[in-house]
């Protein structure tokens, strides 16, 4: 099953309600998507806990509902 553009954000944002977030869907199947999320949580947070962050806000969807996600996480700028 699909997921949305519209339902991945509301996810993340849902977990990390500073998280600025831009979604590209990359195959136009609503399976296979891009994300960029930038979020003060992040700071001090090593790549790869930034994006079990965004996995864990995202409710085990990567599991059902989502095939594909690239992620590009960081803190916002100082």
């Amino acid at each position: 099953m699909a997921m949305n553009a519209s339902d991945i954000e509301r996810l993340i944002k849902e977990g990390l309600p500073d998280a600025k977030v831009e979604i590209r869907d990359l195959a136009g199947d609503g399976d296979h998507y891009a994300a960029t999320v930038i979020s003060a949580s992040f700071a001090g947070k090593t790549r790869v806990q930034q994006h079990q962050m965004v996995y864990k806000a995202l409710k085990g969807s990567m599991d059902a509902d989502l095939h594909a996600l690239a992620l590009q996480t960081s803190a916002p700028d100082a």
